[in-house]
């Protein structure tokens, strides 16, 4: 099911529906228990591997070993649906799927052998027994602030990408050159024979719809 992820996850590529936005994600992982719904999985995996690459990547691997720490995340999610059933008050499906980065990256660590120091020393924490070492703008950042971050990236990436694809292009070009490019309103108005007003008005719309699906994906994937 899952093709190799290198050239930026191009051979796992499928129509997307472009009338809807994605289901609820309860929905949606009961649908990832038919391993032929492709659709399905491709939204799943076009939300998830940015965030599962780049906790890999943070976390000492290359790019080779973090795509396949993609890869290898995917299957076991994969192979683990058919018997999958998502209870918030047990655990968070957020929780979950950090879990099963974090066993990959290790397997991942553990093959390098003896004498290789990856990007991980011990702490004395309760809740973290592991932190990253410091880096140009942060000092002990631990993996779960990390994985936060990682983890509103990619609600906001996919958000925007479910946002654009719903909007006619150019309404969409005329907040990604203000918003974006930062030009001047009067330079897109000018660009697209528009007014200024007009410039604003698609502005706050498109903000309005990226900050709506991006609270719906956040309030399905805690």
């Amino acid at each position: 099911m899952f093709a190799n992820c290198r050239e930026s996850t191009h051979y796992f590529i499928v129509q997307h529906p472009d009338d809807e936005f994605i289901p609820t994600r309860a929905t949606l992982i009961q649908r990832l228990k038919n391993w032929q719904d492709q659709a399905s999985w491709q939204e799943f995996f076009d939300t998830y591997w940015k965030l599962i690459y780049g906790l890999a990547r943070k976390l000492g691997l290359g790019d080779e070993d973090a795509q396949d720490v993609v890869q290898e995340t995917m299957i076991s999610v994969a192979n683990r649906m058919p018997n999958f059933k998502y209870n918030p008050e047990v655990g968070s499906f957020k929780s979950w799927l950090r879990t099963l980065i974090r066993s990959r990256v290790s397997d991942h660590l553990r093959r390098r052998g003896p004498g290789t120091v990856p990007l991980l020393v011990e702490t004395d924490s309760p809740d973290e027994s592991l932190v990253l070492k410091e880096t140009s703008d942060n000092q002990h950042q631990t993996i779960d602030q990390f994985y936060e971050l990682e983890w509103r990236k990619s609600l906001l990436d996919a958000a925007v990408a479910r946002v654009k694809r719903k909007l006619d292009p150019q309404k969409y070009q005329i907040f990604d050159f203000y918003v974006n490019k930062e030009w001047a309103p009067e330079k897109v108005a000018a660009a697209f024979k528009i007014s200024v007003e007009q410039v604003y008005l698609a502005k706050h719309r498109v903000t309005e719809m990226i900050k709506s699906e991006a609270k719906r994906l956040e309030d399905e994937m805690i």
